[in-house]
């Protein structure tokens, strides 16, 4: 059985930083395409990051709104994911979710995600 769990997020300042893992267990996900994804109350599961490794090349993906502020990782060894989050804003408040593809897919299409975690929360205060 596939399995992704986050672990990492919590309550914090705004500027202050948290660092999310996923662990990955029933199969590897090296050169998959994984993702993070957040989502609040009042709005639909939106995109933060993502993150593949093509032909030995790793690639890495933001939203705008994260850009600059957070960074998408994998320790392969380990099969886990992380984003390192920076400068966050109370606007950065959700669940957030991390996700894999078993097969090549574009990073914007979550339907095409095959594995979810429960996700996180991450709370920032203002």
């Amino acid at each position: 059985q596939v399995r992704l769990i986050e672990s990492g997020g919590g309550l914090v300042q705004t500027g202050g930083s948290l660092r999310l893992s996923c662990a990955a267990s029933g199969r590897t996900f090296t050169r998959a395409v994984m993702g993070w994804f957040h989502q609040t109350p009042e709005r639909e599961r939106e995109f933060v990051a993502a993150i593949s490794t093509v032909t030995g090349v790793t690639y890495d993906y933001y939203s705008d709104s994260v850009k600059d502020r957070f960074t998408i990782s994998r320790d392969d060894a380990k099969n886990t994911l992380f984003l390192q989050m920076n400068s966050l804003r109370p606007e950065d408040t959700a669940v957030y979710f991390c996700a894999a593809a078993s097969s090549s897919i574009h990073y914007l299409d979550q339907s095409k995600y095959t594995y979810w975690g429960q996700g996180t929360q991450v709370t920032v205060s203002s």
